[in-house]
């Protein structure tokens, strides 16, 4: 963990002086070598560490779950880019072409594994309904993917940010300027929960026909005046907001079915001097208590589970995958906590 973020502090700190260095192409090409040199060198050794790490956890998996066609599927993406990696342990670090090489193979690495989750969810599916499940093996499935998508987490975002800053391909993102790979150092917090309202919408209406509104407050006690920014990865935050987002549509579309009018999703987005708290809250009749703690783990969802082959079911809501993927959010000094009122929301 201390390694993950002082590489996310090297790439800032690298790239901040590229830019503020660089006066001639020749001086700027110097030091974008210099940063990619640095993050080549550390990554190298570090992937295959957290790789090798996770398969070993694979592997102590219950042999009927290893032997779902998914989960074999998993293994073998994370076999694949193992060996990828391995070739470039021991070559020069001088040399130009390998660098691209090496660019490119971490490239090829994050797009293989871009369906990870939903493989992983399937396979955890799949062994459910052939085996079924008692409390023990359901715990230690629950203490592996934990860690298993906490380890998935800060490895695609390595491969992200080596990806955004030296991928060849690199242009300023004229609306966000100062952005470095995927972190912001001033994330417009409004603006992603907004973006992420959005979608989220355009989902709810595809499916139910319609949706309910968004009604956002935002409380800045640092600066009443100014806009929330602060610094995080705005992916990060828009897929805990989204998931926030479509549970509570679904919920509330579901809960009111053909009524006229649908009670608001209500955000709350308020800066303090220490935090930054974004409350979602809606009046899609709540979860009891009891169940707040099953809300948490893989194999349980409040909706029922469509089938996977029809083009209107949206199956990670319904797998129950998304509320404990985003606890593993807290990495990157982020949580989630629910507040359930039955009957109301």
């Amino acid at each position: 963990m201390k390694d993950y973020i002082c590489t996310l502090f090297l790439f800032i700190y690298f790239w901040k002086n590229i830019k503020k260095i660089y006066r001639t192409d020749v001086t700027h090409q110097k030091y974008e070598n210099a940063c990619a040199k640095t993050s080549f060198t550390f990554l190298r050794q570090e992937l295959p560490v957290r790789l090798a790490n996770i398969m070993k956890e694979i592997d102590l998996l219950p042999d009927n779950l290893l032997r779902t066609p998914s989960v074999r599927l998993v293994q073998s993406w994370y076999m694949h880019s193992f060996q990828d990696i391995l070739e470039f342990k021991d070559r020069d670090v001088d040399d130009e072409m390998l660098k691209q090489d090496f660019t490119d193979a971490v490239i090829k690495i994050r797009n293989r594994h871009n369906d990870v989750v939903p493989t992983m969810a399937q396979g955890v599916v799949e062994y459910k309904e052939t085996y079924g499940t008692d409390p023990i093996t359901s715990q230690n499935i629950q203490y592996f993917l934990d860690r298993f998508y906490m380890s998935r987490i800060s490895i695609r975002m390595l491969l992200n940010q080596h990806t955004l800053l030296f991928g060849g391909k690199v242009h300023d993102n004229p609306a966000h300027p100062k952005q470095i790979g995927s972190i912001d150092p001033s994330c417009h917090v409004t603006d992603v929960v907004k973006d992420a309202y959005e979608n989220a919408c355009n989902l709810c209406s595809r499916y139910y026909m319609n949706s309910p509104e968004l009604v956002l407050e935002e409380f800045n006690v640092k600066g009443p005046d100014k806009p929330i920014a602060v610094v995080y990865v705005p992916s990060h935050l828009y897929h805990m907001v989204f998931e926030l987002f479509k549970n509570a549509m679904r919920a509330t579309m579901e809960l009111y079915e053909d009524a006229m009018e649908y009670p608001p999703v209500h955000v709350q987005i308020v800066l303090g001097h220490e935090d930054l708290t974004v409350k979602v809250s809606d009046r899609g009749g709540g979860v009891p208590l009891r169940k707040i703690d099953r809300l948490f783990t893989y194999t349980y969802s409040t909706a029922p589970r469509p089938q996977m082959d029809t083009s209107r079911a949206t199956p990670l809501v319904r797998l129950g995958y998304k509320r404990p993927l985003t606890t593993n959010l807290s990495f990157i000094q982020m949580s989630l906590k629910i507040s359930a009122n039955p009957r109301s929301g």
